[in-house]
C-alpha cells in the first residue's frame, strides 16, 4: 500500500505492473486475508501495529473489490482498467500533437512488436497500451523466474519500455498541469 502510493505519485507505469502483482499476490493466497496477513503483511517486520492494520484493510479492500468485480480467477480490478482508460487517452492526445515528435517516434519503434504480439495471440480487444503493458509484466515474470528472456523479446520490451517510461514522464506532467498539448 505504502509502495503503491508512492509509485502512482512517481511513475504511473511502474505502479499498474506493481498492482497487477498485487493482484496475483492476492489470488495466489488464494484471496483469503487470513493467508495474506501471515504470508505479506507479517513479513513487514517494521510496520507498527496500526500500520499492519492498514495493510491488512488494504489488502482486505482489494479482495472485495475482485469478488465484487467478478476478477478473483484472472482479470484486473476496474481501478487499474481506468489507467488504461487514461493513459490510452494521454498516449493519443500525445500522437496527434505536433509538438511531441519523440514520443511519436518511439511509438512507431515499438509499434511492430505490438503488431506481433498482438498477432501472437494478444487480446485485440485490449487497447494497444495494454498489450504493451502486458509484454512488460510478461518479461517481469520469467526474470522473477530466473527463466530465460530471448534476444527478440527483450529488443521489443527495450522498445515498449522506453514508450511506457515517455508516457509516463507525461502524465505526471499532464497531473502536474504542465503539459501543453494544444
Amino acid at each position: 500500500m505504502y509502495i503503491s502510493r508512492q509509485l502512482k505519485q512517481q511513475n504511473i507505469a511502474e505502479y499498474l505492473l506493481y498492482m497487477w502483482q498485487v493482484e496475483d499476490l492476492i489470488r495466489a493466497n488464494g484471496c483469503d486475508i487470513g493467508q495474506i496477513r501471515r504470508n505479506v503483511v507479517d513479513t513487514y517486520l517494521s510496520l507498527t501495529d496500526p500500520q499492519r492494520q492498514e495493510l491488512t484493510q488494504w489488502y482486505e479492500d482489494l479482495i472485495n473489490m475482485m469478488h465484487d468485480e467478478g476478477v478473483m480467477q484472472k482479470g484486473h480490478l476496474q481501478i487499474n482498467k481506468n489507467i488504461i482508460v487514461w493513459l490510452t487517452d494521454l498516449h493519443l492526445r500525445l500522437l496527434r500533437s505536433p509538438k511531441f515528435p519523440y514520443y511519436s517516434a518511439a511509438y512507431y519503434k515499438a509499434l511492430p512488436f505490438i503488431v506481433e504480439l498482438r498477432a501472437k495471440g494478444a487480446d485485440r480487444d485490449v487497447p494497444e497500451l495494454e498489450t504493451c503493458f502486458d509484454a512488460m509484466y510478461g518479461v517481469w515474470m520469467l526474470k522473477l523466474q530466473k527463466k530465460e528472456v530471448s534476444e527478440d523479446t527483450q529488443k521489443a520490451v527495450k522498445a515498449i519500455s522506453d514508450l511506457l517510461a515517455m508516457l509516463a514522464g507525461y502524465y505526471i506532467k499532464e497531473k502536474k498541469g504542465e503539459l501543453d498539448l494544444d
